[in-house]
């Protein structure tokens, strides 16, 4: 038994040696121009990625409204592939990928990136699986921890979104593994946007409900061949009515939903229906127990 932990540590030895001296080797390799050339790929590669974001984007808003959000799934997958043909030829350029001088710097590289970048790889992964499985893509509606918004760029290491109040948030792909995302419209056109009312509990219950269809079935923003339903429930401070319909474009939520709510108060004031009686947040938490 001592014999054989003997001999395998000794081969260990010897295979760690002659990794060191194959990175040795790779490394006295490195000249001036080998890191110009990778400078010029890198650029080049960068410019690419730029150039086919914007052409993407281009096409895609030149296209029929229905194809948009399908065209601008290509901008993930062609970064994807510029970024696998660029570290390809960077390997290739510095380790001739030869199976010798991948064996010596891999194993090299794989531990120093596994300690110093841990996070960053993890995000990298959970990217590459995300563009397969698609919780989300470019042009979806997504709830992901506390922020609401578009995904307007998948990138190699995390998203960006768009919020209501037009701020970009990043957000890493790795919160996939440990955050609940809600996706409000899984890569179609339209996604469903709930208006909400609050009305006293003398109001006309049946009224109410004709008065938010018409004001659904008459807006330019609705689509009118998606279902239109109204929600009813009682509170203590009053009645809650939710409107729930679908905009012709996802990107137009927020100015459907102002326009569902300007038409709908003006009428309301119209039938002077009136609205609850004013309760702080201490008189609404003691209502909701």
């Amino acid at each position: 038994m001592y014999l054989n932990l003997f001999l395998f540590a000794q081969s260990t030895a010897d295979a760690v040696g002659k990794t060191a001296e194959k990175t040795q080797e790779v490394i006295t390799q490195i000249t001036s121009g080998k890191i110009t050339q990778a400078l010029i790929a890198l650029t080049f590669s960068y410019i690419l990625i730029k150039v086919v974001d914007k052409l993407i984007n281009w096409l895609s808003e030149r296209v029929a409204k229905e194809w948009r959000l399908q065209v601008k799934q290509f901008i993930p997958f062609m970064r994807m592939m510029v970024l696998t043909i660029t570290i390809v030829f960077l390997m290739n350029l510095f380790l001739h990928l030869s199976r010798d001088n991948l064996f010596a710097v891999t194993g090299t590289i794989a531990v120093a990136l596994g300690f110093a970048f841990k996070d960053y790889v993890g995000s990298v992964v959970a990217g590459i699986i995300s563009l397969f499985e698609a919780p989300y893509r470019i042009g979806d509606r997504i709830q992901l921890g506390d922020n609401y918004g578009e995904v307007i760029t998948y990138g190699l290491r995390g998203i960006r979104l768009r919020t209501p109040e037009d701020n970009i948030v990043t957000i890493p792909h790795n919160k996939i593994w440990t955050d609940s995302i809600s996706n409000a419209n899984m890569g179609e056109l339209e996604a469903q946007v709930v208006t909400e009312f609050y009305l006293h509990h003398s109001v006309d219950v049946e009224l109410v409900k004709k008065i938010l269809y018409r004001v659904a079935h008459t807006s330019k923003y609705t689509h009118l061949k998606l279902p239109i339903l109204v929600w009813v429930e009682e509170k203590r401070w009053g009645t809650w009515f939710q409107l729930k319909s679908y905009p012709l474009d996802a990107r137009d939520e927020f100015i459907y939903k102002t326009d569902l709510t300007t038409r709908a108060k003006q009428i309301f004031a119209k039938y002077n229906l009136p609205y609850p009686r004013y309760l702080n947040r201490e008189d609404e938490e003691t209502s909701e127990d």
